[in-house]
């Protein structure tokens, strides 16, 4: 893992995004790949086609470009490698059109304004590009790898891609726990991947509960509290089953909820 690519755009959530990707970029000295989106919201009516929607976009580059003066004279100042790309159009296709050459996406979580809402965005990014997405809160909070990694695991394919593609960053990590909430009498597979991960020199603690009431989701947010945890590694979700874990699955529930950042890969 060493490009990572970052959303840039004059959000709410961007001092966020910008610092988690800082982060991650120096952690494994890395590339930091800026990919300016200018997005203009999708309109209807005739008086916005045309001209109307060409001034939408105009004035939007323009705020984008003073967006990148400011940011271009912090990042000469961070100490990284970085590049810088303007484009317009929707999130989603932009950065996966921009990803071929990545290895992590930074995005936030959830945010819904101006941008359309990032747990959409997450998730067609995840089917879109097959990159690893690191989902961050709103919140400017950055982002500690040599902290706390609590990775959620169900012994599914989606576990198992996103916990590989995050050994890079696992190896930087203090403490690590295999998190696994058994509510349907699956047989587990955490030693498994312990043992995976003892091969890569990651050391790993296995962690169960058995939830009786609480969905599983509820029961993840109460671990990554009591734990301390500073990021969660878990799977997103194959196109088949992408529409259910958005609306009312686990996935989006921590895209909704999580008060630390999500790194996710299918």
């Amino acid at each position: 893992m060493k490009t990572i690519l970052l959303l840039v755009h004059d959000d709410e959530g961007q001092e966020a995004r910008f610092q988690a990707a800082l982060d991650v970029t120096r952690a494994i000295g890395g590339h930091l790949k800026c990919l300016d989106v200018a997005a203009v919201p999708m309109l209807v009516g005739d008086f916005y086609s045309g001209a109307g929607e060409a001034m939408l976009l105009a004035e939007e580059r323009e705020h984008e470009a003073e967006n990148r003066t400011r940011l271009e004279a912090r990042l000469a100042r961070e100490g990284v490698f970085w590049d810088w790309t303007d484009t317009a159009g929707a999130l989603a296709p932009a950065l996966a059109d921009a990803s071929a050459l990545a290895d992590l996406i930074v995005v936030n979580r959830a945010l819904d304004f101006p941008l359309p809402d990032m747990r959409g965005v997450a998730g067609d990014l995840l089917i879109r590009s097959g990159k690893p997405i690191l989902a961050v809160p709103e919140e400017p909070r950055g982002l500690d790898l040599c902290g706390r990694a609590l990775i959620c695991w169900d012994g599914s394919a989606c576990a198992t891609a996103a916990m590989r593609a995050a050994v890079p960053l696992l190896r930087l990590a203090t403490s690590v726990s295999l998190f696994e909430v058994d509510d349907d009498g699956r047989p587990s597979t955490a030693e498994d991947a312990a043992e995976y991960l003892s091969r890569h020199g990651i050391h790993a603690e296995i962690q169960r509960r058995h939830p009786r009431t609480k969905k599983a989701a509820d029961v993840i947010l109460d671990q990554i509290q009591e734990a301390r945890a500073d990021y969660v590694v878990m799977g997103g979700f194959s196109h088949l089953r992408l529409q259910e874990a958005l609306f009312g699955g686990v996935t989006r529930t921590m895209l909704g909820r999580s008060p630390v950042p999500i790194f996710m890969a299918h």
